[in-house]
């Protein structure tokens, strides 16, 4: 998938309808005011296993949550707007700004955002276009 505004091409991304609200690993969190509105900076890394290519996004704040973690731990975190690109179909999703380096994907698709077109079969996995060879390399820390 891709974050169109963010300018990011491809990133790799579970779908979890057991999660609301979808997820970002987000570091660097500046919050600011901008004409008044509460705004954040943040980076992300788009790369699975390397921390190269870290890319600087501002997005307005659209509230601050409590987030429950799998692991039952309770965080406050930030929550964004944020388009996303998914089998060629873009939507704009609550996005929370979250540190994920410790989980397996750095992005998390919740089911509030799958509710906007999207099918989920359990049964199958990388159903959307592949990224070239080289994007694949990448996504694997080679």
């Amino acid at each position: 998938m891709s974050l169109p505004d963010a300018g990011v091409e491809w990133i790799k991304a579970k779908l979890d309808t057991g999660a609301r609200t979808s997820a970002i690993h987000a570091f660097d969190l500046e919050s600011f005011e901008r004409d008044g509105v509460t705004m954040v900076r943040y980076s992300v890394h788009p790369w699975q296993a390397t921390d190269d290519d870290a890319v600087v996004v501002e997005s307005t704040v659209l509230d601050t949550r409590e987030v429950r973690s799998s692991s039952g731990h309770v965080e406050e975190r930030y929550v964004v707007p944020m388009p996303i690109t998914l089998v060629g179909h873009t939507v704009t999703v609550e996005m929370s700004l979250s540190r994920r380096d410790e989980m397996g994907f750095r992005m998390l698709v919740g089911r509030e955002a799958l509710r906007q077109g999207f099918v989920v079969d359990p049964g199958r996995s990388y159903l959307g276009p592949r990224p070239p060879v080289a994007v694949r390399r990448r996504n694997r820390g080679r």
